[in-house]
């Protein structure tokens, strides 16, 4: 039996609207019969996705879990960097305490680093600083009511990505850090200076009117040289005082003598010759006693006839530095009148930063280096200060230089390179190493295909390496050699500080 064309169209309709049916009551039964798993916010992107991440109230990666939410934050404004976790429940704060918390740092080329909390008022705090780069993986392990939670999350910083042609094409040298013998030389600042040792401060000793100056600032003197002359009434009464002593004194004398002649002759008592002793020592007393007093002074007794006159006499040889005193003038005993000083010899004055203290030692040879002009000499550090100055927190240090044609003079600045003893360090790189990325100084390590800034603590250098304190272990990679073109790619990526 044939159908018509209409009664075929009729039964196909009939057919796909039976099938669809059939389709739709299957999908109703499933979605029934089949619980909703709760889905978790994993928190698996990277910095540079900052989409796939919620942010917390205090501006931190917030994570939740079947109502259950912390919140990871690293604070460092005035501390050391750290974290800092704020948990919640169904969106409210909870009691820190109520949960337990690890962190887990997975940084490249390095052992992961476990970090726990305790409460601190409202936030878990770490217990170890966040070493910079902020550049690793971190896995966060929750308890909360006996329920565990975890969570995992990755920020990249300071990390550029380069093959091993790019690093060719780019002609970045490639080192290994390890130990190294550094003989450092270190550069340092400071002034030439008088050799406060062959320097002489003048001062009258005796008050008086000048009535003579006999050298002025820029002379050269030689040692008992009358500089100035004085009148000196406190001078006219000591030498008086000493004519009179000695003339009491020669007095004295010739009485003990006649006396001791009586007394051997038996013509006179033994009391008279003793006495006339006693009478006789005394008065040498007395004499020795102002003549003493008078050389302190710098006087002696003049022959001439004028007893007020004091002559003042260069102590040593040198240059008169400094002259103040002028005839007619009044001067006190303590009156700084003249400075003399033998330039012969001079002092470099070295200014030490407290960093560099244990650097500088006595004996060491520097070269010192005029500023000014062409002109070097060399010498030995002869006194290092044992004191911080308490506004520049530096030391001295003073190098002995002979000046023979006296080209050094006090006041010149100068440049230091001192010579420090060669030692052996566990960790050193190359000087070109050296990078500054933000504010840290940073070497580019190779991870794979990754070059990471790492902030470095450095020591000693001698200009071709440098001594790594803390930052870089021995036996790691690290770009030398046109490392800038790292931090120039750096540059361009924006590598940001995320927290």
């Amino acid at each position: 039996m044939k159908l018509n064309p209409n009664k075929k169209q009729t039964i196909y309709i009939a057919v796909v609207l039976a099938v669809s049916i059939v389709i739709a009551i299957l999908i109703l039964n499933s979605q029934g019969g089949t619980k909703q798993q709760p889905h978790e916010e994993h928190g698996s992107g990277q910095h540079n996705h900052p989409e796939e991440l919620q942010t917390g109230q205090h501006g931190g990666k917030l994570f939740t879990q079947n109502g259950y939410g912390i919140e990871i934050t690293i604070f460092e404004e005035g501390v050391e960097p750290e974290f800092r976790v704020y948990t919640y429940k169904n969106g409210k704060p909870l009691d820190p305490a109520t949960s337990k918390v690890t962190i887990t740092l997975e940084r490249l080329g390095r052992k992961p680093q476990k970090i726990t909390f305790d409460k601190q008022n409202d936030y878990l705090k770490g217990n170890a600083a966040v070493e910079e780069p902020h550049s690793f993986k971190v896995t966060v392990d929750a308890q909360f009511g006996n329920k565990p939670y975890s969570f995992t999350y990755e920020q990249i910083e300071a990390r550029v990505n380069m093959t091993d042609q790019q690093v060719e094409q780019g002609g970045i040298e490639m080192l290994t850090s390890g130990p190294a013998r550094i003989k450092s030389t270190l550069q340092l600042i400071g002034h030439i200076s008088f050799n406060e040792d062959h320097m002489v401060y003048i001062v009258p000793r005796l008050a008086g009117v000048v009535e003579l100056v006999g050298a002025n600032a820029g002379d050269h003197v030689r040692k008992g040289h009358v500089l100035a002359v004085i009148s000196s009434q406190a001078l006219a009464d000591l030498r008086s005082e000493l004519l009179a002593a000695q003339r009491r004194l020669s007095l004295a004398r010739t009485t003990f003598e006649r006396e001791k002649n009586l007394w051997e002759e038996k013509i006179s008592a033994e009391q008279d010759y003793l006495q006339a002793r006693n009478a006789m020592q005394e008065a040498e007393i007395t004499t020795q006693k102002v003549k003493q007093k008078l050389a302190s002074l710098g006087g002696t007794l003049t022959a001439s006839s004028n007893l007020t006159r004091y002559e003042i006499r260069a102590p040593i040889d040198g240059i008169v530095m400094k002259k103040q005193i002028s005839v007619g003038q009044v001067l006190q005993e303590d009156a700084n009148i003249f400075v003399v000083a033998d330039l012969s010899t001079v002092w470099a004055v070295l200014t030490i930063y407290a960093k560099d203290l244990n650097t500088v030692k006595i004996g060491q040879m520097a070269t010192v280096k005029a500023t000014a002009f062409e002109h070097q000499s060399s010498g030995r550090v002869d006194h290092l200060g044992g004191l911080l100055g308490e506004q520049t927190r530096t030391a001295e240090a003073h190098i002995v230089l002979s000046n023979p044609k006296g080209t050094w003079r006090p006041g010149m600045p100068v440049n230091i390179e001192l010579m420090a003893d060669e030692t052996e360090v566990p960790v050193a790189v190359s000087v070109d190493a050296i990078q500054t990325v933000r504010d840290w100084t940073a070497a580019f390590v190779r991870y794979g295909t990754f070059f990471e800034a790492r902030p470095l603590e450095l020591g000693r250098s001698d200009g071709q390496f440098i001594e790594v304190v803390k930052g870089l272990s021995a036996g790691e990679r690290y770009a030398a050699k046109n490392s800038f073109l790292i931090k120039a790619d750096l540059g361009k990526a924006g590598a940001s500080h995320d927290h």
